[in-house]
C-alpha cells in the first residue's frame, strides 16, 4: 500500500527485524470475549482478524498462559494442545491475507477472582494488596475484588515456565511473534510497580528486584523465540486496574533501559492518557523513552491519524497502535489511506457481547457506499 500525502510516514512500510510490515499501523490488543466457554479460538475470530489484516501488524487480544492466569470471560488460552491447534485457524486466515500477527501473553494477576479458578483459589499477586475499584465480571456475575494471595518465591519460576510454554505453543500455532503483557495492572506490571509490590525477597524492594520477574520471562521466552520476535508492553502513565506509583518515572525508564539490551522486536508503550492518568506528576512521553531505548517503539492509546504520523515523523515512535477505531473499522488502513470517514464508534455494550454482533458485522467504506447507492 502506497503512502498518501495525509500520512506519508504512518502509511509507509517498515522492516521489523526482517519481518516486512506493509505500514506502520498496529492493531492493538483488545479483549473481545468471543472464544466461548471453551476458551478456544474459532472461525468467527479468524474472520475478525482477517478482516483487519491490511494493518502492518496485528497484536491479538490478551491470551491466557495458564489456568491461574484467567480473569476474564470467554477469552482464549494458549496453554493446552487443543487451544494451540485452535489458534492455527486464525494465523492461517491472517497470513492468507498477507498480514502479520503476534500473540499477546496474559496473566491477570490480582485483576481476577476466585470464581475463575479451580477450587476457588484466590488470584495471585506480588503482595496481598486488594485492587480498589469497580466490581469484576465473573462467571457468577458481578462480584467485588478480593485480596489476592502473594506468590511465594518458589512459585515464581513456575509462572515463568508457564510463559515459556505458552510462547512455545504460540510458535506451534503459527504466530509471527509474541508480546508479553506487562501493562495495565496485570501480573507483571504489578511486580514492576512499588504501589503493588511490597515484597521483601529477591522480587521486591529495589528497582532491580521488581524488574527481575519480567526479565526472567523475557529470558525464558528467548529460549524458544528470537528476541527479535518478542515484544513487551508497558503502561507508565496508566491508572487502569488501580495502578500508579509515585516512582513511576524512575521505574519505567529503568525498565526500558534494561530491556534495551535484549534487542526486542519492539517496546509497546501506552503513553496516551485515554484510559486515565494517575496524575502523580507529568506524563512520561515517548521522547523520554528514546533517551534510554534504542529499538523499535510502538506508541499507543488515544492517537488520531495526524498525531500518529507526527509522532513517527519526529522520531519518537516507529509504529503506532490503534485500538477502538479498529473495532468498527475493519478497513481502518484503507480509510486512512484514502481519507475516507470512519464508521461511528461501536457501542460499548456490544464490545463483549459473545456474539457476531459488534464484532465481524461492521461494513468497510466501500461496502457502505454500495448499500447507499
Amino acid at each position: 500500500m502506497t503512502a498518501t500525502g495525509t500520512s506519508p510516514t504512518l502509511l509507509s512500510s517498515f522492516n521489523l527485524h526482517n519481518l516486512p510490515l506493509a505500514n506502520r499501523i498496529v492493531m492493538a490488543p483488545m479483549t473481545r470475549s468471543r472464544a466461548g466457554e471453551e476458551m478456544l479460538a474459532n472461525a468467527m475470530m479468524a474472520e475478525y482478524y482477517a478482516q483487519r489484516a491490511s494493518t502492518g501488524l496485528i497484536v491479538t487480544e490478551g491470551t491466557f498462559i495458564s489456568d491461574q492466569a484467567i480473569g476474564w470471560q470467554h477469552v482464549p488460552g494458549i496453554y493446552t494442545q487443543e487451544q494451540t491447534q485452535a489458534w492455527q485457524v486464525v494465523t492461517k486466515a491472517v497470513h492468507e491475507k498477507g498480514g502479520k500477527i503476534f500473540l499477546q501473553l496474559w496473566h491477570c494477576g490480582r485483576a481476577s477472582h476466585s470464581s475463575f479458578h479451580q477450587d476457588y483459589q484466590l488470584p495471585v499477586a506480588p503482595s496481598a494488596i486488594k485492587l480498589e475499584g469497580d466490581s469484576i465480571h465473573t462467571p457468577q456475575g458481578k462480584q467485588p475484588y478480593e485480596t489476592p494471595r502473594a506468590l511465594s518465591t518458589d512459585e515464581i519460576p513456575l509462572v515463568v515456565e508457564d510463559y515459556r510454554q505458552a510462547a512455545s505453543n504460540a510458535k506451534t500455532a503459527g504466530f509471527d511473534g509474541v508480546e508479553i503483557h506487562s501493562a495495565n495492572g496485570y501480573l507483571l506490571d504489578s511486580f514492576l510497580q512499588s504501589k503493588t509490590n511490597q515484597r521483601q525477597d529477591r522480587y521486591g524492594g529495589t528497582l532491580e528486584n521488581r524488574y527481575r520477574f519480567l526479565k526472567e520471562v523475557v529470558e525464558a521466552i528467548s529460549q524458544v523465540w528470537s528476541t527479535q520476535r518478542i515484544g513487551v508492553r508497558l503502561s507508565p502513565n496508566g491508572v487502569y486496574n488501580d495502578m500508579g506509583s509515585p516512582d513511576y518515572r524512575e521505574t519505567f525508564l529503568y525498565v526500558a533501559q534494561q530491556l534495551n539490551v535484549f534487542d526486542l522486536a519492539y517496546l509497546h508503550i501506552l503513553d496516551g492518557l485515554a484510559f486515565g492518568f494517575h496524575e502523580l506528576g507529568e506524563p512520561i512521553h515517548l521522547s523520554e523513552f528514546r533517551t534510554v531505548y534504542n529499538g523499535t517503539i510502538i506508541g499507543n492509546c488515544g492517537y488520531t491519524q495526524k498525531d500518529a504520523d507526527d509522532r513517527i515523523s519526529n522520531g519518537h515512535a516507529d509504529l503506532i497502535a490503534f485500538g477502538r477505531p479498529f473495532i468498527s473499522n475493519p478497513d481502518l488502513v484503507e480509510r486512512f489511506t484514502n481519507g475516507w470517514p470512519l464508521n461511528p464508534p461501536a457501542e460499548q455494550s456490544i464490545w463483549y457481547s459473545f456474539e457476531r454482533e459488534g464484532y465481524t458485522d461492521f461494513p468497510t467504506y466501500l461496502e457502505s457506499q454500495v448499500k447507499t447507492t
